[in-house]
């Protein structure tokens, strides 16, 4: 079978990894990249280099990944679905609910496939976490805690820290406990002068009964990212910086105390910090890509559940601009 023809537009930060991982993932031919800055990082590996869509368009491609800045992911993006072309584009999936909604149904109604590049869905962590909540391991999930800081990315500059930093926790909270947002609450500030927010601290409400808490900002001198779920049987704790995933087990050791028998929390049992396989996040995302394009029922983020997010996110902002809780009933 011949190869998948694949193309890339956008060789920015993210761009050049797309590009490194496509030139190498087996079953499929990078044949040619575009970006109107040029190929500044020097990723092209002698292919094709265009200044636009339609220039990549000529190269007869069965799908794209789009990785350019945020506000151009509508124009792109329909150009392609309108050439019959499927696309995986980076997250968010666009700028607005409108816009998202716009690119969903150009893709659904044509019958393409098309992914957003929610790239912690594939965390090994997140993905063994999720695989053992949906096992029962920690029997009915109470709540999922993440924090996302670090300093601030030169490199954004169209969209705040809620679309770029934040729609990572809000794709990743809904999928490993399988529960949407109800409704959300949230506070940001803006520290460093730029247009955007800058820092926000969201709590939330999921459809299954959870309740969230997410902590995200640019004005931290060091990274963190980590996601804790806390249930009837314990804690799972995931740093996805490390892909490394830790169960912390309610205790069940007998208290003859009477002042601490008579407790009806939780208390510390055991500690298992899991052996896990971990291959790169972005070439599991790449791979499932391609078996969906290739009808093998991969697990990917639809441009459906990327336009949720972005609905999730908008109430996050909304909420911080009216000081109240935002609901989600019908999200």
């Amino acid at each position: 079978m011949s190869a998948l023809r694949a193309g890339l537009i956008g060789l920015g930060m993210m761009g050049r990894h797309h590009a490194r991982v496509l030139g190498s993932l087996e079953g499929v031919e990078l044949v040619a990249v575009a970006d109107p800055g040029g190929d500044v990082h020097g990723v092209a590996g002698g292919r094709p280099v265009e200044s636009a869509v339609d220039a990549l368009l000529h190269h007869g491609l069965d799908y794209c990944v789009v990785a350019v800045p945020t506000m151009h992911h509508e124009e792109i993006a329909l150009r392609l679905a309108d050439a019959g072309v499927h696309a995986l584009v980076e997250k968010p999936l666009a700028q607005d609910v409108a816009s998202s909604e716009r690119i969903t149904e150009a893709f659904e109604t044509r019958g393409l496939v098309g992914a957003v590049g929610h790239i912690e869905r594939y965390n090994p962590a997140l993905q063994q976490a999720r695989s053992r909540i949906e096992a029962g391991e920690l029997g009915t999930v109470f709540q999922v805690v993440t924090r996302r800081q670090g300093p601030f990315p030169a490199r954004i500059a169209d969209v705040g820290v809620i679309k770029d930093l934040g729609t990572h926790d809000i794709d990743l909270t809904t999928w490993v406990t399988q529960q949407e947002y109800t409704a959300v609450a949230a506070r940001t500030a803006n520290r460093s002068g730029r247009e955007h927010e800058d820092m926000v601290s969201v709590v939330g409400q999921l459809s299954g009964g959870a309740i969230t808490n997410h902590l995200v900002n640019w004005l931290t001198p060091y990274k963190e990212r980590t996601t804790v779920v806390t249930g009837e049987k314990g804690s799972f704790i995931a740093d996805t910086l490390s892909a490394d995933l830790t169960f912390h087990a309610n205790g069940n050791v007998r208290q003859d105390w009477e002042a601490v028998s008579r407790f009806r929390g939780v208390s510390e049992g055991d500690m298992v910090r899991y052996a896990i396989a971990k291959p790169e996040p972005l070439r599991t995302e790449h791979e499932a890509f391609r078996d969906a394009l290739l009808g093998r029922g991969a697990d990917i983020v639809t441009m459906r559940a990327g336009l949720r997010t972005v609905r999730v996110a908008e109430a996050v902002l909304e909420s911080a601009r009216s000081g109240a809780t935002v609901s989600l009933d019908d999200a």
